[in-house]
């Protein structure tokens, strides 16, 4: 990362109006380092970015915060534009990072930076560490996370500044904030975040991702095939379905062909027809309902595709089902 893209992570952000806003702070002080920092504001300006061209899903409003406010410099020189510590952030965040670096041991020593702490984590989501940031939350006696830290991890104070202040620190916190926008906008914006923010890099997005395997285009068709189908009764499309693999869509329909022997559509509709079976066996939902639930849009259209693919009706499916069954 090079200190203009750092700048540029620090200073612009795309706010659109009438969407959900999670509220996220990184605490910053001087001889801070700003890998950590860095990696995490680059992450949800990527995904404001993102959020912010579609129809909906949460924006992030990050705040870069100090004890004095103003400018902090930190361990490589670069200086950042903070806003003091008041009374506004006292109904807390929905995450906090707390940044790395040398200095940090001396911020574990500030009483304005604990009491602060002490104050805005009763209603913050999730506290987290980069690095020797722990110090700092050590001596407020704040969790990593309300989700729960390592209690058996080795406590900051016995560490050295270099090794802890390395790619692994970048990483662990790019993968939390990965963490939130996957539960916020889904695995296909998490995974293009990701893709975009380490593009020149050799690194495997799986352990990030929290995903398994790796990155061939057979096991990204497959990934998304597994998405597709664990996802089938959901308002999705195929161009999701190419996002999540990180493809152009006429290459995801190339590759997904060539991999599956079937288009993605067909695979989704097989998908949903298959639900769609279960369900008219299995309950007594009416079909306009079932197809609802099942991405199907509504009873005429079902009816029409069980007629062209089954030759049948959803009633006389379902009748003839539990004929079966019950035999």
């Amino acid at each position: 990362m090079t200190c203009a893209s750092l700048e540029s992570a620090m200073l612009r952000w795309v706010h659109a109006p009438n969407k959900g806003m999670r509220r996220i702070a990184i605490l910053m002080f001087n001889d801070c380092s700003l890998q950590g920092a860095g990696v995490v504001a680059e992450v949800f300006q990527a995904a404001n970015e993102m959020a912010s061209s579609g129809s909906g899903g949460w924006l992030y409003d990050v705040s870069f915060l100090s004890a004095d406010g103003g400018m902090v410099t930190s361990s490589s020189a670069l200086r950042v534009w903070t806003d003091g510590l008041d009374a506004r952030h006292y109904g807390g965040f929905d995450a906090l990072y707390v940044a790395g670096g040398k200095g940090a041991f001396a911020a574990a020593g500030d009483e304005r930076l604990i009491a602060w702490l002490r104050r805005v984590r009763r209603n913050t989501g999730m506290i987290r560490p980069i690095a020797e940031g722990r110090a700092l939350l050590e001596a407020a006696y704040v969790p990593d996370s309300k989700e729960g830290g390592d209690s058996q991890a080795q406590p900051v104070s016995a560490r050295q500044p270099e090794q802890t202040a390395d790619a692994g620190d970048r990483l662990e916190s790019m993968r939390s904030a990965l963490a939130m926008i996957k539960r916020d906008l889904g695995g296909a914006t998490a995974r293009t975040v990701a893709e975009r923010l380490l593009a020149d890099s050799c690194s495997n997005l799986a352990p990030l991702l929290g995903e398994d395997g790796g990155l061939s285009p057979g096991d990204k068709v497959r990934a998304a095939a597994r998405w597709l189908q664990e996802n089938c009764q959901q308002a999705i499309s195929i161009a999701d379905a190419a996002q999540f693999a990180a493809m152009s869509e006429r290459n995801f329909l190339r590759r997904f062909k060539m991999e599956m022997g079937i288009t993605p559509s067909s695979f989704l509709l097989h998908e949903r027809l298959a639900v769609t079976c279960s369900l008219l066996t299995e309950s007594e939902l009416p079909v306009d309902k079932i197809a609802r639930r099942t991405g199907m849009g509504n009873g005429d259209r079902l009816a029409k595709v069980f007629r062209k693919r089954m030759r049948i009706s959803p009633t006389e499916f379902r009748i003839q089902s539990r004929r079966l069954v019950g035999e």
